[in-house]
């Protein structure tokens, strides 16, 4: 199956390269490209590709808004959302990620790397190994988290969670791996595999990093949650 991807990014000689490099895959298929954030919207619904490569700092409207509005819960038809940044887990790419990106990759990422990744977003899964993970949450966790009623969206949200669900989420926020969830509770890794998605098919998220923030947002994350 091929993979349809748009590409945004204001610098024309960065866009040539992202396109050069991922229409060289036979199952990677460039169907447009944005050079500010209102024309990614734009093409985004348009051309509704698979994955959109997305730059963090844009005119008119920055990556972060735009992928809001590309894959935030008001999209109208979500589309996965890779971005790509100069900065290593900045504070830019943790709200871009809380906008609804399922990962993200630094602008001198390998080629090999690049096509990995946008494979990677397109299959469903999240772009942000557990360590990686543990360091976002490690700067940021603390802001992930609204102020008052944390208990309350806390019941809300995992009323339809079995309690080994809850236990799962927890270690996913903790940003164990499926292998390490199934060592710290003595399962199988089909069995984590299962629980998971379908603690993602109850919450309405689609990947580790939703799954991450919202987790830390209700305090599901704080030890005496």
């Amino acid at each position: 199956m091929t993979t349809r991807v748009l590409v945004c990014d204001d610098q024309a000689m960065m866009r040539a390269g992202y396109v050069t490099i991922l229409s060289s895959q036979s199952d990677l298929e460039v169907v447009g490209e944005a050079a500010d954030g209102v024309q990614a919207v734009t093409e985004a619904l348009r051309l509704r590709p698979d994955v959109v490569v997305m730059d963090i700092r844009m005119p008119k409207l920055d990556g972060i808004e735009a992928t809001r509005r590309i894959a935030g819960p008001d999209a109208v038809d979500r589309a996965k959302v890779l971005v790509v940044t100069t900065f290593n887990l900045d504070e830019y790419v943790f709200e871009a990620l809380r906008a609804g990106a399922s990962g993200f990759l630094l602008k001198d990422t390998p080629p090999e790397e690049m096509i990995a990744a946008v494979r990677t977003v397109a299959s469903g899964n999240a772009l942000l190994a557990p360590e990686v993970t543990r360091a976002l949450i490690g700067r940021f966790g603390e802001r992930i988290r609204d102020d008052g009623g944390t208990r309350r969206r806390r019941e809300e949200t995992l009323a339809g969670l079995t309690a080994r669900e809850v236990e799962v989420l927890r270690l996913v926020a903790d940003g164990l791996s499926n292998a390490e969830i199934a060592a710290a509770l003595f399962l199988g890794r089909e069995t984590v595999k299962t629980y998971v998605s379908r603690i993602f098919a109850k919450l309405d998220l689609r990947d580790r990093v939703q799954a991450v923030v919202l987790a830390h947002r209700i305090g599901l994350a704080d030890p005496d949650a």
